[in-house]
């Protein structure tokens, strides 16, 4: 481990990689390039220290460079002990970024890191899966008189967040960059459909056509998910605990049934559904011989992990991120410890996904600064103007044009009184 005043990392020594890495995202974020130029000019972020915790991968990098270039003094700690790309926080801790992660990371130590980026006092805080927001709300409550507002990434941390709002305790508005349409339809949908599959490639090199794949969630991530294995010629099966989602799937042409049945059935098996104990122990013990367990979910409980660590039998490590366990005679397969699958053991979302999602974040945090003290201690979903310029910078930078509606058109769309 590499430690400085600001920093503590795996190996520094591997900062000219992560710079080669961060230089390719930019190439394929181009509206990131845009922005960082727009707030470049208007020190948009001067003097203002932004908190992260995310994960900490060469897109991040391409968001911290934008925010930095405003003026913005930035802390940053992993949000999952397996997400980190060693190199590119090297390369961030050489420009001066005050980083703290590394790949495979204690629980003491992500925690502990945590901690280490409340110190710099933040006066906006960026999550993915709200473990930042709740260190401040248990345990940091007087750096909250400093806090303009925060910014959340994923589904998992806005259902958390609604939590707070629930009981009372959020004590700082909160916007819902998931919820923006440039980043809940692209990044959930087409990112987390791709890197899911890249990362179990990555840990196996499985074939999956010919494959019963169960894909757990029929959400934006599980509907992505779904597509991309019937793409590699996988017969999909999708569980569901919403009706309407689970109409959907079936009139997308999946079968659907529940997990009880599927657990007997299924060869591999995908969780993407933000809760807990999805896959049990004791569905694992009616699975096939050979099964494998991949989790795209926030949290590592969609599959009960500690359950199957307890209850088998014995464990071996065979790749990098793919363990065997012997559970009941029968051997399962487990990806990446139950964590992030796409980040753990591929590299997580394309870059160009990943433009929509960190410009919604990058414009989160001005729209924050923008309407400082007058917004409710709320999860907030932004203008939707916001998410249309996301999607028309994004269009621009693919060289993409449309149409736009003629005084005519825009007439008609507000009137009432011409009919049949």
């Amino acid at each position: 481990m590499d430690k400085g005043e600001n920093y503590e990392v795996k190996d520094i020594s591997l900062a000219e990689q992560g710079r080669k890495n961060i230089e390719w995202a930019e190439q394929h974020m181009k509206i990131m390039g845009t922005l960082k130029e727009r707030f470049a000019k208007g020190k948009t972020f001067e003097g203002v220290r932004i908190g992260f915790a995310l994960h900490v991968t060469k897109e991040t990098a391409v968001l911290i460079r934008a925010l930095r270039a405003g003026g913005a003094e930035v802390a940053i700690a992993g949000c999952n002990p397996l997400s980190t790309q060693d190199d590119v926080a090297a390369a961030l801790a050489e420009e001066g970024v005050a980083v703290f992660a590394y790949k495979g990371e204690t629980k003491e130590d992500y925690y502990r890191y945590i901690e280490k980026v409340l110190s710099y006092k933040p006066n906006i805080t960026i999550d993915d899966g709200g473990d930042l927001v709740t260190e401040v709300l248990t345990k940091k409550p007087e750096l909250l008189p400093e806090i303009i507002g925060g910014c959340e990434e994923t589904t998992t941390g806005i259902i958390r967040l609604r939590a707070m709002e629930k009981d009372g305790v959020l004590k700082y508005p909160m916007i819902a960059v998931n919820d923006n349409k440039t980043k809940h339809l692209l990044d959930n949908y087409y990112g987390t459909g791709q890197s899911t599959i890249d990362g179990i490639l990555r840990a196996s090199n499985v074939l999956f056509a010919g494959k019963t794949v169960v894909v757990a969630g029929y959400g934006d991530c599980g509907k992505g998910v779904a597509l991309r294995a019937k793409g590699f010629g996988s017969d999909v099966v999708v569980t569901e605990v919403d009706a309407f989602r689970g109409m959907r799937a079936r009139l997308d042409g999946y079968r659907v049934m529940p997990m009880a049945e599927a657990a007997k059935i299924g060869d591999i098996f995908i969780t993407v559904t933000g809760d807990k104990n999805v896959v049990t122990v004791e569905l694992m013990k009616t699975m096939k011989d050979g099964v494998m367990l991949a989790n795209s979910g926030h949290f590592n409980n969609e599959v009960d992990v500690d359950g199957l660590n307890k209850a088998a039998e014995s464990k071996e490590q065979l790749r990098p991120f793919l363990e065997k366990f012997i559970l009941g005679g029968k051997k399962l397969y487990l990806c990446a410890e139950g964590r992030l699958v796409n980040l753990s053991a591929a590299e997580g979302h394309p870059s160009e996904v990943m433009a929509t999602s960190f410009a919604g974040q990058a414009l989160a945090c001005k729209y924050l600064l923008d309407n400082k003290g007058k917004l409710e201690n709320k999860v907030i979903t932004l203008p939707e103007e916001i998410d249309g310029e996301i999607a028309k910078l994004q269009l621009d930078a693919m060289g993409v044009k449309i149409d736009s509606l003629t005084a005519e058109q825009e007439k008609y769309l507000g009137s009432w009184e011409e009919g049949t």
